[in-house]
Order: C-alpha cells, then sequence, then structure tokens
C-alpha cells in the first residue's frame, strides 16, 4: 500500500478529469459506494473457488461476528446497489472510482491497495451496448495518448450451459495430462478448470494448444452476437484480436470478455478488462436484467503515461510576495479578491517571511509566470509590481485597480495558448 505523492498527483487529476469528461459525454452517472461490504457478497457473485475469493480477500469479523470484506473489485458492490435501490428500471449508465483491496505479492503495477475506474452498464441485452463500452474506452486511451500502444484483445465464453458443456471437455481433455500441468492448474482442474486457459507456464500452454476450443462449444445465438459485435468493431475501425483462451478470472462473465493490454509495463500488461454479465442482477434478488462494463487499472494506466513520458505539471500562475508584516496584512484582502474574481487563477501567497531573496527563490521554484510585489511604496500608493519569472517581459509598476485587467489579459493568452 503506497502513498501517491504530490509529484505525481497532477498526472493522476489529469487522468481523473479526461475520464468524468468521456463518462460524461456518454451519458454515464457517477455512483459512490462503500469500500467495505458482507464478504459474502464477493464470494457469491466472484465465485469461491476463484484466487481472488480463495487467496486475496481483506476479510475481518465486525463487532456483530459478522465477516465484512475490503473490496477487492466494484462490480459487485455496484449491482448490490442497483438492486437494493432499482436503478435498472430503465436502461442505466454508471461509473465509480476509489480504491480497492487484494492481499497480492506486491510488483510493479500490482498493489494490495489499488484504484481503479469502474464502468456499468444495466439494462441492454444486445451486443450494440458491448461495441459503446468498448468505443468508450477507446476514446478514453486516445484522450491520454496512450491509444497506440494498447492492444484490444476479445472472446465470447459463451452462456452458462455453453461453459458447462465446454468445462466437461476441457476436463476430460487436461485429466488425461494431468502430471503435465503446473501445481496451480493441477488444483484448479478439480475447482475452476476454465482458469487454466489463462495459465503462464510455458508446459501447460503447450498442452492447451491441442485442447477443445471454447468456440467450438457456443450456441448459435453466442456466435451470431459475437459475430454481430466484431460487426460493430469493424465498423468504428477498432484493431481487435480474438483470443480463444481469454476467459477473465471472475466467474460472473458470460458472452463477450475483452482486455485492452500492452507490452510496454512487461509481465503486467492488461490495463482494462471487462465483459458481460447478465445473470448477476438476478442472483443478488434482482429481476433478470442484463448487463456489462468494464474496469481500468488506474496505477498501470499511470504506470503506461510515464513510460511513454506524457507529463502534467500544475505551476503557480501567480506569487504574492509581501516586505514584512505590514505589507502582509495589506495583500490579503487583496489576494482573497483575485481568487475569487478569478477562480481559474492558481496564486501562491508567500509565507513565513523571509528576505525578497528567499521569497523570490521560493517564488522561482513555484513556476508561476509573475511575482506580485508588495513593499512599503506600493503600500503607500495602492500600487503592485509585476515581476516576470518566466520570459524576457519588463518589470512594471501598475494600480491596484489595473491589477484587474492585467490579469484577464494574462488568463486570456494563457487559455488561447
Amino acid at each position: 500500500m503506497v502513498d501517491i505523492l504530490p509529484e505525481a498527483t497532477p498526472l493522476w487529476q489529469s487522468m481523473e478529469t479526461v475520464a468524468l469528461e468521456v463518462l460524461s459525454s456518454y451519458g454515464y452517472e457517477e455512483i459512490r459506494l462503500p469500500v467495505i461490504e458482507s464478504t459474502g457478497l464477493f464470494a457469491r457473485s466472484i465465485g469461491e473457488v476463484t484466487d481472488i475469493v480463495e487467496k486475496e480477500m481483506y476479510s475481518f469479523n465486525d463487532r456483530n461476528d459478522e465477516s465484512m470484506t475490503l473490496r477487492p473489485e466494484g462490480t459487485a458492490g455496484c449491482v448490490r446497489a442497483v438492486v437494493q435501490h432499482n436503478l435498472a428500471t430503465t436502461p442505466r449508465r454508471l461509473w465509480y472510482t476509489g480504491p480497492m483491496f487484494r492481499y497480492e505479492r506486491p510488483q510493479k503495477g500490482r498493489q494490495r491497495q489499488f484504484h481503479q475506474l469502474g464502468v456499468e452498464a444495466f439494462g441492454v441485452a444486445t451486443p450494440d451496448q458491448d461495441a459503446e463500452l468498448i468505443a468508450l474506452s477507446r476514446q478514453l486511451w486516445r484522450r491520454l495518448g496512450v491509444d497506440d500502444v494498447l492492444t484490444l484483445e476479445i472472446n465470447s465464453i459463451g452462456s452458462a450451459s455453453d461453459r458447462a458443456q465446454y468445462r466437461a471437455a476441457l476436463v476430460e481433455y487436461l485429466s488425461a495430462h494431468r502430471d503435465a500441468l503446473d501445481a496451480d492448474s493441477q488444483r484448479r482442474l478439480e475447482t475452476n478448470p476454465l482458469r487454466i486457459l489463462d495459465s503462464k507456464d510455458p508446459a501447460t500452454q503447450a498442452l492447451l494448444d491441442a485442447a477443445p476450443a471454447l468456440s467450438d462449444h457456443l450456441d448459435a445465438e453466442s456466435r451470431d452476437e459475437f459475430e454481430q459485435l466484431l460487426a460493430y468493431l469493424d465498423g468504428l475501425g477498432i484493431p481487435y484480436r480474438v483470443n480463444p483462451r481469454l476467459v477473465r478470472g471472475l466467474d460472473y462473465y458470460n458472452k463477450c470478455v475483452f482486455e485492452w493490454t500492452t507490452e510496454a509495463l512487461g509481465a503486467q500488461g492488461t490495463v482494462c478488462g471487462g465483459g458481460r454479465y447478465d445473470g448477476l442482477v438476478e442472483i443478488f434478488g434482482g429481476k433478470a436484467t442484463p448487463a456489462a462494463g468494464f474496469a481500468v487499472g488506474l496505477e498501470r494506466l499511470i504506470l503506461l503515461m510515464q513510460a511513454l513520458e506524457i507529463t502534467v505539471s500544475s505551476p503557480a500562475d501567480l506569487y504574492v510576495i509581501a516586505a514584512d508584516e505590514a505589507a502582509y496584512r495589506h495583500t490579503l484582502p487583496r489576494v482573497d479578491d483575485l481568487r475569487r474574481q478569478f477562480p481559474d487563477l492558481h496564486i501562491v501567497q508567500h509565507l513565513g517571511g523571509g528576505s525578497f531573496k528567499s521569497q523570490f527563490k521560493r517564488a522561482d521554484k513555484s513556476g508561476a509566470a509573475w511575482a506580485l510585489v508588495y513593499g512599503e511604496t506600493e503600500i503607500a500608493n495602492n500600487q503592485v509590481t509585476l515581476k516576470a519569472l518566466r520570459g524576457d517581459a519588463a518589470q512594471r509598476t501598475i494600480g491596484d485597480a489595473e491589477l484587474a485587467a492585467f490579469l484577464a489579459d494574462f488568463l486570456a493568452e494563457t487559455e488561447g495558448a
């Protein structure tokens, strides 16, 4: 669990602003969810034999001896809220963001407290909903400047009955080669055999080359919907790779599943994953409601932006320097009024006193474009001295009444740059 320091937060804020703009433009509404829920909520939705539930959840008994869990993902809580508050009476588009918790081995791009952006859509059963989610995510990548290094991998895992038939065929095949499987896959053979398709073990991967294919066990509806989705993606000009081994790690998925992956982050190459989960609302006691969504790993997205040397800085616009205590008292109401008049300006007031030299050193370090200087002369004449800290503009002294016009021009130039 790590701190996100001030040096990094401008990049996070920029990413969050872009995400809000993109999501709002598609008609998605924000929902804010608890970080702690009943343990049964996650065991029921994610699957009791998944790695998350078996090994990774932070669970504890509260004072009523009820088992509670720090949320390991966001979809379960979102679906719980949709059912509890009857939010899916019409098609509903929702999003949320915040910390998630999994007890994993910390490594680059993988932390025990991490952050996700979740996007969930309820009430539309047809592939146009899946296409919109994928198109939305691609718009996000474009706006953030990472589109060129992300690849869309996509698959259909069919209906529950499709997977049951395929599971039987896969178990029969892999059981005959059990000794050649890695230890994790041998365990999964008894509990969650489809997850073996996601194994990174080379020997297991070689065995899977000759294994039965999930695509051969899809019913006509699943096949037709998948083909329709691919046609939509072709129409949108979104390149994709059909990955027949892509199953995702959560039990609630059905039909379309997808991931956005990159080779720029090494082993932790999945930045975003999602798919359709049509049965989950009903499992939680609601009416049968089709649903689909995705989640973005924000730490990995930040790492990707940093790998591509995408930077965001948030320097001050103005730095206010006062010669002494009397000058500081003189500036207080004036600076407060400037902040009211120009809410888009980043104004830093020097605190703690000190010589002009030390204050100008702080002003330069702030990245500000201009210093507003108040000394004995400026106070006596209701003036302010403007000193450019960037560029070669001449120093000048103007009346207090002229300052608003100067700052309006400065702001217009800044926004037009």
